[in-house]
């Protein structure tokens, strides 16, 4: 595999102050150490799409998606993983998911220009309600594939796509 992904964004991006850190990010073994310095993701969606049901080992999926420009890895670069689905093969070819070698811990999946990080990753998460709702998802995609029947979504105030978001048809809550 090429290199060339450690001089690209968000690999290559210069640390910023600390004071402007907004999210700590990491894997589960913390091998894998980054941070986010936008406070408000460009959006946050519940993904159903079987891929990322399969993928990420869960009924759905939920990103907070910002750009790959306002992040910077503290530590563990040497310790990412990349898998391209639609190649299936590990390799950093866009778009990918990004996993922890050591622990295998899904870190993200990263685009051409932006970065869908998992917000469980981040410990700030963890702590706070007020963290929560700024990554509060906008809608579910891909909602006719989900897993979870019944009334575990409905209700919740958000739209539901039949697939991409703006791109589909919306799914009734009935």
């Amino acid at each position: 595999m090429s290199l060339d992904w450690k001089s690209n964004p968000p690999y290559s991006n210069a640390k910023q102050d600390d004071k402007l850190i907004k999210y700590h990010a990491s894997c589960y073994c913390g091998l894998v150490q980054y941070v986010i310095y936008d406070e408000l993701p460009i959006d946050s969606t519940y993904c159903h799409c079987h891929g990322c049901q399969k993928l990420q080992g869960a009924p759905y999926q939920w990103a907070c998606i910002f750009p790959k420009t306002c992040l910077f890895f503290q530590s563990g670069l040497d310790s990412l993983k990349f898998y391209n689905s639609g190649e299936n093969i590990q390799s950093h070819i866009l778009p990918c998911k990004v996993s922890c070698k050591q622990c295998s811990s899904p870190l993200a999946d990263e685009g051409r220009r932006m970065w869908l990080a998992f917000p469980q990753t981040f410990t700030e998460f963890r702590l706070s309600e007020t963290v929560r709702e700024k990554l509060k998802p906008s809608c579910h995609i891909f909602y006719g594939q989900r897993t979870i029947l019944g009334d575990s979504f409905k209700n919740d105030g958000l739209p539901k796509f039949e697939g991409h978001k703006n791109k589909s048809k919306l799914i009734s809550d009935e």
